[in-house]
């Protein structure tokens, strides 16, 4: 009698083994290339792991593969016009597949991303780039919205002028002879009231 397979996943296994990479790594365990960034005169030197570059770069597998021979136990290569920072990052992203940037820096990790061809932190940036521009658009709406109902609650001027001659009118048909603007109290009443309107409104 057959047994039926069955499947043996482990949800935890991916995130431990970025982990234990990203360990081996910091202590410069079994790392097997070294990464020395130029930028502007300042230079520093970067050791990783060739699988785990080429696993997450195209640019590097491409430069792994190609390859003639080892000069060393361990294979050298430079990348010029590309910041320390921006490669440290580029770096803690690949082995961690998260990593902490300061906003004007998404760009210039889009940027590297796209030169070493790295995918996953292409559609990071582009994704987090989208939902920094819809934060911008709703916060200019809300304000164009608020000024907008600014504008509303303050009173026109043909609306003060349309007031004061409804009052004439009113006081015509009360058989009044007096104009309101001849009498203090008829003109008072006539400013204030538009402003008492508003404070209402508010």
């Amino acid at each position: 009698m057959e047994s039926n397979a069955v499947l043996l996943e482990s949800k935890s296994s991916p995130i431990n083994l970025l982990n234990e990479m990203h360990q081996l790594r910091l202590l410069g365990h079994l790392c097997d290339v070294t990464v020395s960034v130029e930028y502007q005169g300042v230079r520093a030197e970067f050791v990783a792991h060739k699988a785990v570059l080429a696993a997450t770069s195209k640019f590097f597998k491409e430069v792994f593969l190609n390859e003639k021979g080892m000069d060393g136990p361990r294979t050298n290569v430079l990348l010029n016009e590309v910041q320390v920072a921006d490669f440290a990052s580029f770096l803690e992203f690949v082995y961690t597949a998260r990593v902490e940037v300061e906003e004007d820096r998404v760009q210039r990790m889009l940027d590297i991303a796209e030169k070493l061809k790295c995918l996953d932190l292409s559609e990071t940036c582009f994704q987090l780039k989208k939902q920094m521009l819809e934060s911008v658009l709703l916060e200019l709406q809300n304000f164009s919205e608020a000024q907008n109902s600014e504008e509303e609650s303050t009173p026109q001027p043909s609306v003060l002028l349309e007031s004061r001659a409804s009052a004439a009118a009113e006081a015509g048909r009360a058989d009044c002879p007096l104009d309101p603007s001849d009498s203090p109290a008829g003109s008072r009443a006539l400013l204030e009231m538009p402003a008492a309107k508003s404070k209402e409104k508010a």
